[in-house]
């Protein structure tokens, strides 16, 4: 009987304890410190300043369109040997799809039903807008409804649009969204674009408009005038104060100048096209983007005692070559080895706290002075003209020591005068100059346009049909993961391949 009353006692002493252990059980297991939810404006911000091109340009972009080259294979082969490397490929995708698509993606789902953040609903759509013309620029079909629903809806094997499909939705963001944003309303000061300048916004809506329907051109004009007009007349960007940018610190470094800066700094330099062009023209430009490290036999000798920034030494590197056949190039130049060559000057526009521009009063007043000219929007296309190339002088006051003097420019402009007669090459050339480190936009206006002239990479490899490499190949891990979906896409669009066109690519 004592046994007895001794076990019902422990009995009541135990469930006395869990009893009391209960009480505020959830109190004490929840972290007061944790965020339950995250402001709409952080996730606009994460995608703004992904919205800057990766390193991944360098291989190709950059290569493809003869700005930046290196002899050397390996990890870094790309556009300078015309392969195709799918380790470098995905890096475009990987970076809108899992940065700024996912991110944009919810914030619009956020903020779609709330007036009060209807300014940052709309700017979302104009970053998304963007990175998808980006995407589908480079890769041609592409998911772009359906995008970033894989946390939100579950949708993890998204749909392939129609590039023409995709281009059709993307005007209709750029146009509608920028007529959306309002001064009057609840403004984002917070924005790490335009710091809640509603003007500002809307003058990059519409710029970003035009660029879209200028890329239309040749697979639908009537379109692409259309809304080409609409922009024009809505308010694009005017003056430099309007560029589109993203800052960068010692800590938040720019992707191309980080690449060059380090793992990098001895692989890449200015092609032999680029830096004739330049001197061809006495560009200005060439002093504040290019360096030589004059008599250097190695990276190692790549040191400030042989910096040379004068233009008149500069050597570009001609496509076409690997590290040893590079050799009998050298020789003839009388270069004391491949490390002679001239290269983007990492101390300058190449640093690593060095802007990204996303999108110019510069390229604008160019794609404006083309449109003039076609009759599709009122204005002088020579006046236009001299006001990109001026604009993009002028720009390069951002980036530290690279100042074009007044003078240069006004020299410049008033030696290489618009010549109606060869209206599209001039103005795409100077687009292709004024786009220099944009490699996503440099490689699609010259697909689109055709200009500059350059002169096919000897090294062929993986394209038979084309001249140049016309698009970028799909990630394999597409192949794995939404396997229906983009087998769908290449039935419809053509091969897998760097010489497939695109849908607005056209001959």
């Amino acid at each position: 009987m004592r046994k007895r009353s001794k076990y019902i006692l422990g009995l009541c002493i135990t469930f006395g304890l869990l009893a009391g252990c209960d009480n505020g059980f959830d109190e004490l297991n929840t972290n007061k410190t944790l965020a339950t939810a995250i402001n709409p404006l952080f996730s606009l911000n994460t995608a703004i300043v992904n919205t800057a091109p990766p390193g991944t340009t360098l291989p190709y972009e950059l290569a493809i369109v003869q700005q930046i080259v290196s002899p050397n294979s390996g990890v870094i082969a790309g556009g300078n040997f015309n392969e195709d490397n799918r380790s470098v490929t995905r890096g475009l995708w990987e970076n809108y799809y899992r940065n700024v698509l996912k991110n944009t993606a919810d914030v619009i789902a956020k903020t779609s039903d709330n007036p009060s953040r209807s300014n940052l609903y709309n700017m979302a759509r104009i970053i998304r807008a963007n990175a998808g013309m980006i995407l589908t620029d480079t890769y041609g079909d592409i998911p772009f409804v359906e995008a970033g629903e894989g946390f939100l809806t579950n949708n993890v094997a998204p749909i392939y649009d129609a590039q023409q499909d995709v281009y059709t939705n993307i005007l209709t963001e750029l146009d509608e969204a920028s007529a959306a944003l309002d001064a009057a309303k609840p403004i984002e000061a917070q924005d790490a674009l335009y710091g809640g300048d509603i003007t500002k916004w809307k003058r990059f809506g519409y710029s970003l408009l035009l660029r879209a329907a200028m890329r239309l051109t040749k697979a639908d004009a009537a379109k692409a005038q259309q809304y080409t007009a609409k922009a024009a007349s809505a308010g694009v960007m005017q003056s430099n104060a309007d560029n589109a940018f993203i800052r960068h610190t010692a800590a938040f470094t720019n992707a191309v100048g980080n690449t060059l800066n380090s793992t990098e700094a001895n692989n890449y330099y200015l092609t032999e096209t680029f830096v004739k062009y330049l001197k061809s023209t006495k560009d200005p430009r060439l002093a504040s983007i290019a360096v030589r490290y004059v008599g250097a036999k190695n990276g190692a000798e790549q040191v400030a005692a042989r910096v040379n920034r004068d233009t008149t030494v500069q050597i570009g590197m001609p496509m076409g070559y690997d590290n040893a056949s590079i050799a009998s190039v050298v020789t003839a130049k009388g270069l004391a080895s491949f490390y002679d060559f001239s290269q983007l000057d990492r101390n300058r526009m190449g640093r690593n706290d060095a802007p990204n521009f996303l999108a110019t009063y510069a390229q604008t007043q160019l794609l404006l002075a083309e449109a003039a000219v076609k009759g599709w929007v009122q204005g002088d296309a020579a006046t236009l003209y001299s006001n990109g190339i001026k604009a993009h002088m002028e720009q390069l006051s951002s980036y530290a020591d690279a100042t074009v003097p007044a003078s240069s420019i006004n020299t410049y402009i008033a030696a290489n005068p618009f010549d109606p007669a060869k209206a599209l090459e001039q103005i795409n050339t100077q687009y292709w100059v004024a786009s220099f480190l944009n490699g996503p936009e440099a490689f699609a206006n010259f697909r689109r346009s055709g200009f500059p002239n350059l002169p096919p990479n000897p090294l062929r490899n993986d394209i038979d049909t084309e001249a140049f490499i016309r698009r970028l190949t799909y990630p394999d891990a597409e192949f794995s993961v939404n396997s229906g979906n983009v087998q769908q896409a290449v039935s419809r669009q053509g091969a897998d391949e760097l010489d497939t066109r695109i849908w607005w690519d056209k001959p």
